[in-house]
C-alpha cells in the first residue's frame, strides 16, 4: 500500500510540513505555529524556499476561531506575525500530509496516533522532540547545503523515532506544554517562553542554522 501524496517519510520529496497540535487551536498551538514560522524566516530568509511548511489544528479545534488575544499579544513580545490565524478542527488529511507532528501534551500525541495513517513514528510532544534532538549528532544528518533542507529534515524525524525507546523522560511531566487558557497575561508568557526555548534547538537542527545574534 503507498503513501498518500505529501505524506511524511513515503510521499513527497520537495516539501516537509510541520503540524503543531494541541486542544483548541486558539493558545498552545498557535503561539508554536508562528513561533516556528517566525524562527524559521531568521535562519532560512524565507522557510518556504527551503521547502518547510508549518502549520496547526486543535483535537477539539474551534473551526475558524482566532487565537486568543493573550496568545496574540506573546507573539508580539518575540515579533512574531499573528495575523490571519484561522482555528482548524484536526482532521485526516492534516496528519496524512504530515512529515512532523509536534504535540503539546502526551495525550495529544496519543489522540494523532490513535487517528492512524502510520504517524507513530512522525508524532512527538514537542518537548519530547526537543530532548531527543538534542542527542543527535548535528554531523550525522544531512548538510542543508548539499542536499537541502527537506532531506534534513526527514533524516532528523527518522534519527529521533530511534531514540525514542533508549532516551525517556526524567518525569512525566516534563513532555508537557501546559493549557494556558483562560489564564492571565503572565501565565500565557510563561508558556510562550517555555515553547520558544523548546524550538531553538528544533528549528537549529531542522535547518542546520544557528539563531541570528
Amino acid at each position: 500500500m503507498t503513501a498518500p501524496e505529501g505524506r511524511g517519510i513515503a510521499g513527497r520529496t520537495d516539501t516537509f510540513r510541520i503540524l503543531h497540535v494541541s486542544t483548541g487551536n486558539v493558545c498552545r498551538s498557535p503561539i508554536t505555529e508562528r513561533l516556528t514560522r517566525h524562527a524559521l524566516v531568521d535562519r532560512l530568509g524565507d522557510p518556504l524556499s527551503g521547502g518547510l511548511i508549518v502549520e496547526s489544528a486543535g483535537t477539539w479545534g474551534h473551526e475558524g476561531a482566532p487565537m486568543e488575544a493573550n496568545a496574540e499579544v506573546v507573539l508580539a513580545d518575540f515579533g512574531a506575525d499573528a495575523s490571519g490565524f484561522v482555528g482548524r478542527e484536526l482532521l485526516d488529511e492534516h496528519v496524512i500530509r504530515a512529515d512532523l507532528v509536534l504535540t503539546a501534551t502526551r495525550d495529544h500525541r496519543a489522540q494523532v496516533i490513535s487517528m492512524g495513517h502510520s504517524a507513530g513514528l512522525r508524532t512527538f510532544t514537542l518537548k519530547e522532540f526537543t530532548r531527543l534532538v538534542r542527542a543527535i549528532d548535528p554531523a550525522t544528518l544531512p548538510d542543508p547545503r548539499d542536499e537541502g533542507v527537506v532531506e534534513r529534515a526527514r533524516a532528523l524525524v527518522r534519527a529521533a523515532a530511534a531514540l525514542r525507546g533508549w532516551l525517556l523522560a526524567p518525569t512525566a511531566e516534563a513532555d508537557e506544554v501546559f493549557d494556558p487558557y483562560g489564564a492571565p497575561i503572565t501565565f500565557f508568557r510563561s508558556i510562550g517562553d517555555e515553547i520558544n526555548q523548546a524550538l531553538d534547538p528544533v528549528v537549529t537542527a531542522l535547518t542546520g542554522v544557528r539563531a541570528p545574534h
